[in-house]
Protein backbone atom coordinates (compact mmCIF):
# COMPACT_ATOMS: atom_id res chain seq x y z
CA UNK A 1 0.00 0.00 0.00
CA UNK A 2 1.40 3.37 -1.02
CA UNK A 3 2.03 6.20 1.42
CA UNK A 4 -0.65 8.42 -0.19
CA UNK A 5 -3.31 5.71 0.18
CA UNK A 6 -2.40 5.26 3.86
CA UNK A 7 -2.76 9.00 4.39
CA UNK A 8 -6.18 9.00 2.68
CA UNK A 9 -7.39 6.11 4.85
CA UNK A 10 -6.15 7.87 7.98
CA UNK A 11 -7.94 11.06 6.92
CA UNK A 12 -11.21 9.21 6.32
CA UNK A 13 -10.96 7.36 9.64
CA UNK A 14 -10.16 10.64 11.38
CA UNK A 15 -13.21 12.34 9.88
CA UNK A 16 -15.44 9.40 10.86
CA UNK A 17 -14.06 9.54 14.43
CA UNK A 18 -14.70 13.28 14.66
CA UNK A 19 -18.27 12.83 13.36
CA UNK A 20 -18.93 10.07 15.92
CA UNK A 21 -17.56 12.21 18.77
CA UNK A 22 -19.67 15.21 17.68
CA UNK A 23 -22.73 12.97 17.46
CA UNK A 24 -22.22 11.70 21.00
CA UNK A 25 -21.66 15.23 22.30
CA UNK A 26 -24.76 16.54 20.48
CA UNK A 27 -26.88 13.90 22.20
CA UNK A 28 -25.50 14.92 25.58
CA UNK A 29 -25.74 18.68 25.10
CA UNK A 30 -28.97 20.01 23.54
CA UNK A 31 -29.14 23.45 21.98
CA UNK A 32 -31.05 25.02 19.10
CA UNK A 33 -29.89 28.17 17.35
CA UNK A 34 -32.43 30.85 16.44
CA UNK A 35 -30.98 32.98 13.63
CA UNK A 36 -34.14 35.01 12.97
CA UNK A 37 -33.93 38.73 13.61
CA UNK A 38 -37.08 38.84 15.77
CA UNK A 39 -36.15 35.61 17.67
CA UNK A 40 -39.54 34.14 16.80
CA UNK A 41 -38.34 30.59 17.60
CA UNK A 42 -36.85 31.54 20.97
CA UNK A 43 -39.45 30.54 23.52
CA UNK A 44 -40.06 32.78 26.52
CA UNK A 45 -39.13 31.60 30.00
CA UNK A 46 -42.83 31.35 30.90
CA UNK A 47 -43.55 29.06 27.93
CA UNK A 48 -40.54 26.88 28.77
CA UNK A 49 -41.77 26.48 32.35
CA UNK A 50 -45.24 25.46 31.13
CA UNK A 51 -43.80 22.90 28.69
CA UNK A 52 -41.51 21.40 31.33
CA UNK A 53 -44.54 20.69 33.54
CA UNK A 54 -46.07 18.35 30.93
CA UNK A 55 -45.42 14.97 32.56
CA UNK A 56 -47.74 12.80 30.43
CA UNK A 57 -48.40 12.64 26.68
CA UNK A 58 -50.02 15.84 25.40
CA UNK A 59 -51.78 15.36 22.08
CA UNK A 60 -52.39 18.38 19.86
CA UNK A 61 -54.46 18.00 16.69
CA UNK A 62 -54.26 20.89 14.22
CA UNK A 63 -56.91 21.27 11.53
CA UNK A 64 -54.81 23.43 9.21
CA UNK A 65 -54.16 20.91 6.46
CA UNK A 66 -55.13 20.31 2.84
CA UNK A 67 -55.55 22.86 0.07
CA UNK A 68 -55.08 26.14 1.93
CA UNK A 69 -54.84 29.73 0.69
CA UNK A 70 -51.30 31.15 0.70
CA UNK A 71 -51.83 33.16 3.92
CA UNK A 72 -53.04 30.11 5.82
CA UNK A 73 -50.15 28.01 4.54
CA UNK A 74 -47.93 30.58 6.22
CA UNK A 75 -49.95 30.25 9.44
CA UNK A 76 -49.67 26.47 9.12
CA UNK A 77 -45.88 26.71 8.74
CA UNK A 78 -45.50 29.04 11.71
CA UNK A 79 -47.70 26.74 13.85
CA UNK A 80 -45.67 23.68 12.86
CA UNK A 81 -42.35 25.42 13.54
CA UNK A 82 -43.53 26.53 16.97
CA UNK A 83 -44.81 23.06 17.89
CA UNK A 84 -41.51 21.58 16.72
CA UNK A 85 -39.84 23.83 19.28
CA UNK A 86 -42.24 22.60 21.94
CA UNK A 87 -41.58 18.97 21.03
CA UNK A 88 -37.81 19.52 21.07
CA UNK A 89 -38.11 20.73 24.67
CA UNK A 90 -40.44 17.95 25.83
CA UNK A 91 -40.98 14.65 24.02
CA UNK A 92 -44.41 14.34 25.66
CA UNK A 93 -45.69 16.97 23.21
CA UNK A 94 -47.18 15.06 20.26
CA UNK A 95 -48.91 16.81 17.40
CA UNK A 96 -50.41 16.06 14.01
CA UNK A 97 -52.02 18.04 11.21
CA UNK A 98 -55.42 16.84 10.02
CA UNK A 99 -57.51 17.78 6.99
CA UNK A 100 -61.19 17.54 8.05
CA UNK A 101 -62.27 17.88 4.42
CA UNK A 102 -59.94 15.25 2.98
CA UNK A 103 -62.52 12.46 2.70
CA UNK A 104 -65.60 13.78 0.91
CA UNK A 105 -67.77 10.94 2.25
CA UNK A 106 -66.89 11.78 5.86
CA UNK A 107 -66.33 15.53 5.57
CA UNK A 108 -69.89 16.51 6.55
CA UNK A 109 -69.74 14.33 9.68
CA UNK A 110 -66.35 15.81 10.54
CA UNK A 111 -67.69 19.34 10.10
CA UNK A 112 -70.69 18.60 12.35
CA UNK A 113 -68.39 17.15 15.02
CA UNK A 114 -66.12 20.20 14.91
CA UNK A 115 -69.17 22.50 15.13
CA UNK A 116 -70.33 20.56 18.19
CA UNK A 117 -66.97 21.19 19.85
CA UNK A 118 -67.21 24.91 19.07
CA UNK A 119 -64.71 24.89 16.21
CA UNK A 120 -66.43 27.02 13.58
CA UNK A 121 -64.88 27.34 10.11
CA UNK A 122 -64.36 30.52 8.17
CA UNK A 123 -65.03 31.05 4.47
CA UNK A 124 -62.16 32.75 2.70
CA UNK A 125 -62.30 34.45 -0.68
CA UNK A 126 -59.13 33.48 -2.53
CA UNK A 127 -57.91 35.82 -5.29
CA UNK A 128 -55.47 34.57 -7.91
CA UNK A 129 -54.70 36.58 -11.08
CA UNK A 130 -57.99 38.43 -10.78
CA UNK A 131 -60.05 35.28 -10.25
CA UNK A 132 -61.96 34.63 -7.02
CA UNK A 133 -62.92 31.36 -5.35
CA UNK A 134 -64.31 30.34 -1.96
CA UNK A 135 -62.39 28.16 0.47
CA UNK A 136 -63.44 26.76 3.88
CA UNK A 137 -60.74 26.74 6.56
CA UNK A 138 -60.74 25.47 10.16
CA UNK A 139 -58.12 27.64 11.93
CA UNK A 140 -58.31 25.57 15.13
CA UNK A 141 -56.42 23.01 17.16
CA UNK A 142 -57.42 20.75 20.05
CA UNK A 143 -55.14 19.84 22.97
CA UNK A 144 -55.86 16.66 24.96
CA UNK A 145 -54.13 15.82 28.25
CA UNK A 146 -55.25 13.23 30.81
CA UNK A 147 -58.74 13.12 29.23
CA UNK A 148 -59.03 16.91 29.48
CA UNK A 149 -59.64 18.77 26.24
CA UNK A 150 -59.32 22.43 25.29
CA UNK A 151 -59.78 24.28 22.00
CA UNK A 152 -56.97 26.44 20.61
CA UNK A 153 -57.97 29.31 18.27
CA UNK A 154 -55.18 29.85 15.74
CA UNK A 155 -56.74 32.75 13.83
CA UNK A 156 -57.35 36.00 15.64
CA UNK A 157 -60.42 37.97 14.64
CA UNK A 158 -59.52 41.56 13.71
CA UNK A 159 -62.60 43.41 12.54
CA UNK A 160 -62.16 45.16 9.21
CA UNK A 161 -58.74 43.60 8.59
CA UNK A 162 -57.77 41.67 5.47
CA UNK A 163 -56.96 37.96 5.65
CA UNK A 164 -53.25 38.79 5.47
CA UNK A 165 -53.53 41.23 8.39
CA UNK A 166 -55.44 38.65 10.41
CA UNK A 167 -52.73 36.06 9.80
CA UNK A 168 -50.04 38.54 10.83
CA UNK A 169 -51.91 39.30 14.05
CA UNK A 170 -52.46 35.59 14.66
CA UNK A 171 -48.76 34.78 14.34
CA UNK A 172 -48.08 37.47 16.94
CA UNK A 173 -50.39 35.62 19.34
CA UNK A 174 -49.45 32.06 18.38
CA UNK A 175 -47.08 31.31 21.26
CA UNK A 176 -49.50 32.83 23.76
CA UNK A 177 -52.53 30.96 22.36
CA UNK A 178 -50.86 27.55 22.43
CA UNK A 179 -49.03 28.07 25.75
CA UNK A 180 -52.25 29.32 27.35
CA UNK A 181 -54.13 26.22 26.15
CA UNK A 182 -51.40 23.90 27.46
CA UNK A 183 -51.45 25.77 30.77
CA UNK A 184 -55.24 25.31 31.01
CA UNK A 185 -55.25 21.62 30.16
CA UNK A 186 -52.25 20.57 32.28
CA UNK A 187 -52.68 22.66 35.42
CA UNK A 188 -55.45 22.15 37.96
CA UNK A 189 -57.63 25.12 38.87
CA UNK A 190 -56.33 26.98 41.89
CA UNK A 191 -57.48 30.59 41.86
CA UNK A 192 -61.04 31.51 42.92
CA UNK A 193 -63.21 34.29 41.51
CA UNK A 194 -66.20 35.86 43.27
CA UNK A 195 -68.94 37.40 41.13
CA UNK A 196 -70.45 40.03 43.39
CA UNK A 197 -74.26 40.04 43.67
CA UNK A 198 -76.84 41.93 45.67
CA UNK A 199 -76.72 45.43 44.18
CA UNK A 200 -78.54 44.94 40.88
CA UNK A 201 -75.55 43.56 38.96
CA UNK A 202 -75.83 41.79 35.61
CA UNK A 203 -77.55 38.42 35.65
CA UNK A 204 -75.51 35.32 34.84
CA UNK A 205 -77.20 34.82 31.46
CA UNK A 206 -76.21 38.38 30.48
CA UNK A 207 -72.51 37.54 30.85
CA UNK A 208 -72.74 33.78 30.31
CA UNK A 209 -70.11 33.63 27.55
CA UNK A 210 -67.56 35.43 29.72
CA UNK A 211 -68.27 33.23 32.75
CA UNK A 212 -68.07 30.04 30.69
CA UNK A 213 -64.67 31.03 29.31
CA UNK A 214 -63.30 32.05 32.73
CA UNK A 215 -64.54 28.78 34.26
CA UNK A 216 -62.08 26.85 32.08
CA UNK A 217 -59.16 28.20 34.12
CA UNK A 218 -60.52 29.29 37.49
CA UNK A 219 -63.02 28.36 40.17
CA UNK A 220 -65.87 30.82 39.99
CA UNK A 221 -68.98 31.41 42.08
CA UNK A 222 -71.47 34.10 43.18
CA UNK A 223 -70.90 36.11 46.35
CA UNK A 224 -73.95 37.98 47.67
CA UNK A 225 -73.42 41.09 49.77
CA UNK A 226 -76.89 40.74 51.33
CA UNK A 227 -75.26 38.80 54.19
CA UNK A 228 -73.28 41.89 55.23
CA UNK A 229 -76.25 43.34 57.11
CA UNK A 230 -76.48 40.30 59.41
CA UNK A 231 -72.84 39.20 59.65
CA UNK A 232 -70.40 41.80 58.30
CA UNK A 233 -67.25 40.29 59.87
CA UNK A 234 -68.16 36.87 58.50
CA UNK A 235 -68.63 38.41 55.04
CA UNK A 236 -65.13 39.91 55.17
CA UNK A 237 -63.61 36.56 56.12
CA UNK A 238 -65.59 34.73 53.44
CA UNK A 239 -64.70 37.16 50.65
CA UNK A 240 -61.02 37.13 51.61
CA UNK A 241 -60.90 33.45 50.61
CA UNK A 242 -61.27 34.53 46.98
CA UNK A 243 -58.50 35.88 44.78
CA UNK A 244 -60.56 38.15 42.50
CA UNK A 245 -63.90 39.94 42.83
CA UNK A 246 -65.83 41.00 39.72
CA UNK A 247 -68.37 43.79 40.14
CA UNK A 248 -70.32 43.94 36.87
CA UNK A 249 -72.71 46.84 36.35
CA UNK A 250 -74.30 47.42 39.78
CA UNK A 251 -77.44 49.54 39.64
CA UNK A 252 -78.21 49.95 43.36
CA UNK A 253 -76.37 51.92 46.06
CA UNK A 254 -73.73 50.19 48.16
CA UNK A 255 -74.11 50.59 51.91
CA UNK A 256 -71.15 51.74 53.98
CA UNK A 257 -70.84 48.26 55.49
CA UNK A 258 -70.75 46.66 52.02
CA UNK A 259 -68.07 49.14 50.98
CA UNK A 260 -65.98 48.22 54.03
CA UNK A 261 -66.17 44.54 53.06
CA UNK A 262 -64.94 45.31 49.53
CA UNK A 263 -62.37 47.81 50.82
CA UNK A 264 -60.83 45.31 53.22
CA UNK A 265 -60.79 42.64 50.51
CA UNK A 266 -58.68 45.02 48.40
CA UNK A 267 -56.40 46.11 51.25
CA UNK A 268 -55.81 42.45 52.18
CA UNK A 269 -54.46 41.84 48.66
CA UNK A 270 -57.60 40.83 46.76
CA UNK A 271 -57.81 41.77 43.09
CA UNK A 272 -60.92 43.54 41.72
CA UNK A 273 -62.42 44.09 38.30
CA UNK A 274 -64.95 46.93 38.26
CA UNK A 275 -67.42 47.56 35.42
CA UNK A 276 -69.33 50.66 36.45
CA UNK A 277 -72.08 52.73 34.80
CA UNK A 278 -71.96 56.26 36.22
CA UNK A 279 -74.94 57.25 34.06
CA UNK A 280 -78.27 55.40 33.85
CA UNK A 281 -78.85 54.85 30.14
CA UNK A 282 -79.90 51.74 28.19
CA UNK A 283 -80.08 51.28 24.44
CA UNK A 284 -83.41 49.47 24.67
CA UNK A 285 -85.02 52.55 26.23
CA UNK A 286 -84.55 54.40 22.92
CA UNK A 287 -86.78 52.05 20.96
CA UNK A 288 -90.02 53.87 21.63
CA UNK A 289 -92.32 56.12 19.62
CA UNK A 290 -90.21 59.23 20.26
CA UNK A 291 -86.81 57.55 19.87
CA UNK A 292 -85.54 59.46 22.88
CA UNK A 293 -84.99 59.03 26.61
CA UNK A 294 -83.31 60.80 29.52
CA UNK A 295 -79.78 59.90 30.62
CA UNK A 296 -79.15 60.80 34.26
CA UNK A 297 -76.42 60.24 36.88
CA UNK A 298 -76.49 56.94 38.78
CA UNK A 299 -75.45 57.26 42.42
CA UNK A 300 -73.81 54.02 43.58
CA UNK A 301 -72.18 55.59 46.65
CA UNK A 302 -68.74 54.56 45.36
CA UNK A 303 -67.23 57.96 44.54
CA UNK A 304 -65.32 58.36 47.82
CA UNK A 305 -64.00 54.80 47.52
CA UNK A 306 -62.63 55.30 44.00
CA UNK A 307 -61.28 58.72 44.96
CA UNK A 308 -59.21 57.12 47.73
CA UNK A 309 -57.80 54.57 45.29
CA UNK A 310 -56.85 57.30 42.81
CA UNK A 311 -59.53 57.48 40.11
CA UNK A 312 -62.82 59.22 39.41
CA UNK A 313 -65.65 58.18 37.10
CA UNK A 314 -67.53 61.29 36.02
CA UNK A 315 -71.34 61.14 35.56
CA UNK A 316 -71.06 62.17 31.90
CA UNK A 317 -71.22 60.31 28.60
CA UNK A 318 -68.65 60.21 25.80
CA UNK A 319 -69.68 61.01 22.25
CA UNK A 320 -67.12 59.65 19.78
CA UNK A 321 -66.91 60.07 16.00
CA UNK A 322 -65.38 56.60 15.87
CA UNK A 323 -68.67 55.04 16.86
CA UNK A 324 -70.31 51.73 16.01
CA UNK A 325 -72.78 51.11 13.18
CA UNK A 326 -76.49 51.05 13.94
CA UNK A 327 -79.39 50.26 11.60
CA UNK A 328 -82.47 52.47 11.84
CA UNK A 329 -85.70 52.60 9.88
CA UNK A 330 -85.39 55.28 7.22
CA UNK A 331 -88.74 54.91 5.42
CA UNK A 332 -91.04 52.48 3.66
CA UNK A 333 -90.73 51.15 0.16
CA UNK A 334 -93.94 49.40 -0.74
CA UNK A 335 -94.90 47.12 2.15
CA UNK A 336 -91.32 46.69 3.42
CA UNK A 337 -89.57 48.93 5.95
CA UNK A 338 -86.24 50.25 4.70
CA UNK A 339 -83.27 50.31 7.06
CA UNK A 340 -80.18 52.46 6.78
CA UNK A 341 -76.87 52.16 8.59
CA UNK A 342 -75.71 55.12 10.67
CA UNK A 343 -72.75 55.92 12.91
CA UNK A 344 -73.91 55.70 16.56
CA UNK A 345 -71.53 57.97 18.45
CA UNK A 346 -72.64 56.88 21.93
CA UNK A 347 -71.18 53.41 21.25
CA UNK A 348 -67.47 54.16 20.76
CA UNK A 349 -65.34 51.58 19.03
CA UNK A 350 -62.08 51.84 20.98
CA UNK A 351 -58.88 50.65 19.32
CA UNK A 352 -56.05 50.25 21.88
CA UNK A 353 -53.01 52.49 21.57
CA UNK A 354 -51.20 51.10 24.62
CA UNK A 355 -48.49 48.44 24.33
CA UNK A 356 -49.52 46.91 27.66
CA UNK A 357 -49.91 43.09 27.33
CA UNK A 358 -53.60 43.31 28.27
CA UNK A 359 -54.48 45.26 25.13
CA UNK A 360 -51.54 44.81 22.76
CA UNK A 361 -52.62 43.74 19.25
CA UNK A 362 -56.32 43.75 20.14
CA UNK A 363 -58.84 44.98 17.59
CA UNK A 364 -61.83 47.25 18.17
CA UNK A 365 -63.62 47.03 21.53
CA UNK A 366 -67.24 48.16 21.62
CA UNK A 367 -68.57 50.33 24.45
CA UNK A 368 -72.14 51.46 25.12
CA UNK A 369 -72.79 54.77 26.88
CA UNK A 370 -69.35 54.92 28.45
CA UNK A 371 -68.33 57.59 30.98
CA UNK A 372 -65.05 59.55 31.16
CA UNK A 373 -62.49 58.79 33.86
CA UNK A 374 -59.86 60.88 35.64
CA UNK A 375 -56.71 59.62 37.36
CA UNK A 376 -55.58 61.21 40.63
CA UNK A 377 -52.15 61.34 42.25
CA UNK A 378 -51.88 59.15 45.33
CA UNK A 379 -48.80 56.92 44.93
CA UNK A 380 -50.64 54.15 43.08
CA UNK A 381 -49.30 53.26 39.63
CA UNK A 382 -51.94 53.88 36.96
CA UNK A 383 -51.94 52.66 33.36
CA UNK A 384 -54.58 53.85 30.90
CA UNK A 385 -55.54 50.70 28.99
CA UNK A 386 -58.23 52.16 26.74
CA UNK A 387 -59.22 55.66 25.72
CA UNK A 388 -61.59 57.26 23.25
CA UNK A 389 -60.43 58.65 19.91
CA UNK A 390 -59.15 62.20 19.52
CA UNK A 391 -62.50 63.09 17.93
CA UNK A 392 -64.56 62.63 21.07
CA UNK A 393 -65.97 64.79 23.83
CA UNK A 394 -67.88 64.65 27.11
CA UNK A 395 -71.56 65.44 27.46
CA UNK A 396 -72.81 66.18 30.95
CA UNK A 397 -75.88 64.49 32.36
CA UNK A 398 -78.80 64.71 32.76
CA UNK A 399 -79.60 65.21 29.09
CA UNK A 400 -81.85 63.70 26.44
CA UNK A 401 -80.39 61.02 24.18
CA UNK A 402 -82.16 60.94 20.83
CA UNK A 403 -81.79 58.56 17.88
CA UNK A 404 -82.14 61.56 15.57
CA UNK A 405 -78.67 62.66 16.67
CA UNK A 406 -77.21 60.28 14.04
CA UNK A 407 -78.04 62.92 11.43
CA UNK A 408 -76.27 65.81 13.15
CA UNK A 409 -73.29 67.38 11.41
CA UNK A 410 -70.05 67.87 13.33
CA UNK A 411 -66.66 69.40 12.55
CA UNK A 412 -63.11 68.71 13.82
CA UNK A 413 -63.16 72.02 15.71
CA UNK A 414 -65.93 70.57 17.91
CA UNK A 415 -63.42 68.07 19.34
CA UNK A 416 -60.34 70.28 19.60
CA UNK A 417 -58.34 69.29 22.73
CA UNK A 418 -61.28 67.25 24.04
CA UNK A 419 -60.54 63.69 22.93
CA UNK A 420 -58.40 60.77 24.12
CA UNK A 421 -60.50 60.31 27.26
CA UNK A 422 -59.61 57.35 29.53
CA UNK A 423 -62.31 54.66 29.78
CA UNK A 424 -60.33 51.81 31.36
CA UNK A 425 -57.51 52.11 33.89
CA UNK A 426 -55.24 49.57 35.58
CA UNK A 427 -54.18 50.42 39.14
CA UNK A 428 -51.25 48.64 40.84
CA UNK A 429 -49.71 49.17 44.25
CA UNK A 430 -50.38 49.03 47.97
CA UNK A 431 -53.87 50.49 48.45
CA UNK A 432 -54.83 52.43 51.56
CA UNK A 433 -58.24 51.87 53.10
CA UNK A 434 -60.93 54.45 52.41
CA UNK A 435 -61.81 54.17 56.11
CA UNK A 436 -58.35 55.17 57.28
CA UNK A 437 -58.76 57.64 60.17
CA UNK A 438 -62.54 57.35 59.90
CA UNK A 439 -65.26 55.75 62.00
CA UNK A 440 -65.86 52.20 60.78
CA UNK A 441 -69.39 51.13 59.76
CA UNK A 442 -68.81 47.95 61.82
CA UNK A 443 -66.14 46.67 64.19
CA UNK A 444 -63.46 44.52 62.57
CA UNK A 445 -60.59 42.91 64.49
CA UNK A 446 -58.26 42.44 61.50
CA UNK A 447 -58.93 45.86 59.96
CA UNK A 448 -55.98 47.15 57.89
CA UNK A 449 -55.24 50.75 56.93
CA UNK A 450 -52.65 49.71 54.35
CA UNK A 451 -52.03 46.24 53.03
CA UNK A 452 -49.96 44.22 50.59
CA UNK A 453 -49.44 44.87 46.88
CA UNK A 454 -52.55 44.39 44.76
CA UNK A 455 -54.14 45.27 41.42
CA UNK A 456 -57.48 46.44 40.14
CA UNK A 457 -58.94 47.34 36.77
CA UNK A 458 -61.75 49.88 36.50
CA UNK A 459 -63.88 50.13 33.34
CA UNK A 460 -66.41 52.94 33.04
CA UNK A 461 -68.99 50.85 31.15
CA UNK A 462 -70.94 48.02 32.76
CA UNK A 463 -72.08 46.62 29.41
CA UNK A 464 -68.59 45.80 28.17
CA UNK A 465 -68.90 42.28 29.62
CA UNK A 466 -72.52 41.86 28.58
CA UNK A 467 -73.38 39.41 25.80
CA UNK A 468 -76.54 39.89 23.75
CA UNK A 469 -79.34 37.29 23.67
CA UNK A 470 -80.77 35.78 20.51
CA UNK A 471 -84.49 35.39 19.74
CA UNK A 472 -84.57 32.21 21.88
CA UNK A 473 -83.03 34.16 24.79
CA UNK A 474 -79.77 32.22 24.42
CA UNK A 475 -76.48 34.12 24.85
CA UNK A 476 -74.49 34.92 21.71
CA UNK A 477 -70.71 35.36 21.63
CA UNK A 478 -69.40 38.16 23.82
CA UNK A 479 -68.52 41.08 21.56
CA UNK A 480 -70.93 40.05 18.79
CA UNK A 481 -73.37 42.81 17.87
CA UNK A 482 -76.51 41.30 16.34
CA UNK A 483 -77.68 44.68 15.02
CA UNK A 484 -74.62 45.16 12.79
CA UNK A 485 -73.24 41.63 12.53
CA UNK A 486 -69.80 42.79 13.74
CA UNK A 487 -67.64 40.83 16.16
CA UNK A 488 -65.59 43.01 18.49
CA UNK A 489 -62.68 42.07 20.77
CA UNK A 490 -64.61 42.52 24.04
CA UNK A 491 -64.13 38.88 25.06
CA UNK A 492 -60.37 38.87 24.54
CA UNK A 493 -60.03 42.12 26.45
CA UNK A 494 -62.05 40.86 29.40
CA UNK A 495 -60.18 37.54 29.54
CA UNK A 496 -56.86 39.35 29.35
CA UNK A 497 -57.94 41.53 32.29
CA UNK A 498 -58.74 38.46 34.41
CA UNK A 499 -55.55 36.65 33.39
CA UNK A 500 -53.39 39.67 34.16
CA UNK A 501 -54.96 40.19 37.58
CA UNK A 502 -54.61 36.52 38.57
CA UNK A 503 -51.68 35.24 36.53
CA UNK A 504 -48.70 34.26 38.69
CA UNK A 505 -46.84 32.52 35.88
CA UNK A 506 -46.44 35.64 33.73
CA UNK A 507 -48.26 33.99 30.84
CA UNK A 508 -49.93 37.23 29.77
CA UNK A 509 -46.50 38.82 29.21
CA UNK A 510 -45.93 36.53 26.21
CA UNK A 511 -48.26 38.91 24.38
CA UNK A 512 -45.51 41.57 24.42
CA UNK A 513 -43.39 39.49 22.05
CA UNK A 514 -43.14 40.96 18.53
CA UNK A 515 -42.87 38.74 15.47
CA UNK A 516 -42.09 40.39 12.13
CA UNK A 517 -43.67 38.25 9.43
CA UNK A 518 -42.98 39.49 5.87
CA UNK A 519 -45.79 38.77 3.42
CA UNK A 520 -46.03 39.19 -0.33
CA UNK A 521 -47.92 42.19 -1.70
CA UNK A 522 -50.55 40.51 -3.92
CA UNK A 523 -51.19 43.62 -6.00
CA UNK A 524 -47.51 44.07 -6.83
CA UNK A 525 -47.18 40.35 -7.58
CA UNK A 526 -50.13 40.55 -9.99
CA UNK A 527 -48.74 43.67 -11.69
CA UNK A 528 -45.25 42.19 -12.13
CA UNK A 529 -46.28 38.57 -12.54
CA UNK A 530 -44.22 37.87 -15.68
CA UNK A 531 -41.09 39.59 -14.35
CA UNK A 532 -41.30 37.82 -10.98
CA UNK A 533 -41.91 34.48 -12.72
CA UNK A 534 -38.79 35.01 -14.87
CA UNK A 535 -36.67 36.03 -11.83
CA UNK A 536 -37.79 33.13 -9.63
CA UNK A 537 -37.89 30.39 -12.30
CA UNK A 538 -36.18 31.46 -15.52
CA UNK A 539 -33.13 33.25 -14.04
CA UNK A 540 -31.87 30.27 -11.98
CA UNK A 541 -32.17 28.03 -15.06
CA UNK A 542 -30.33 30.61 -17.17
CA UNK A 543 -27.52 30.88 -14.60
CA UNK A 544 -27.25 27.09 -14.46
CA UNK A 545 -27.05 26.84 -18.27
CA UNK A 546 -24.41 29.57 -18.38
CA UNK A 547 -22.36 27.79 -15.72
CA UNK A 548 -22.62 24.53 -17.70
CA UNK A 549 -21.42 26.16 -20.92
CA UNK A 550 -18.49 27.88 -19.19
CA UNK A 551 -17.55 24.70 -17.34
CA UNK A 552 -17.71 22.61 -20.56
CA UNK A 553 -15.64 25.18 -22.45
CA UNK A 554 -12.96 25.32 -19.77
CA UNK A 555 -12.85 21.51 -19.49
CA UNK A 556 -12.43 21.06 -23.23
CA UNK A 557 -9.77 23.73 -23.30
CA UNK A 558 -7.86 22.09 -20.47
CA UNK A 559 -7.90 18.53 -21.84
CA UNK A 560 -7.82 19.22 -25.61
CA UNK A 561 -4.04 19.39 -25.50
Amino acid sequence: MTTSKKKNIKSVLGIIAIVLVLNVLSNSFFYRFDLTKDKRYTLTTTTLNIIEQVENPLFIKIYLQGELPAEFRRLQTETQDLLEEFKARNKNVIFEFVDPLENKDESMENIKELYRKGLTPINITVEDKGKQSQSMVFPWAIAVYNNKEVNIPLLKNIMGASTTQKVLGSVQHLEYSIADAIHKVTKDKQKKIAVIKGNGELQDVQMAKFLMQVRESYHIGPFTLDSVAQNPSGSVAALNKYDLAIIAKPTERFSDAEKQVLDQFIVHGGKTLWLIDAVAMEMDSLYNSSGATLAYPRDLNLNDMFFKYGIRINPDLIKDERGSPIKLASGDQGSATQYQEFNWKFAPQVVPNSLHPIVKNLGGIKFDFVSPMDTLRNGIKKTVLLESSKYSRKIGSPFEVNLNSVAEETFPIDYLNRGNIPVSVLLEGSFRSMYENRVLPFEQKDFLNKGRESKMIVISDGDLVRNQLDKDLQPVELGYDQRSGNLYDNKDFMLNCVNYLLDDSGLINIRTKDVALPMLDKEKVHERYTAIQFITIGLPILILMLFGLVFTYLRKRKYSN
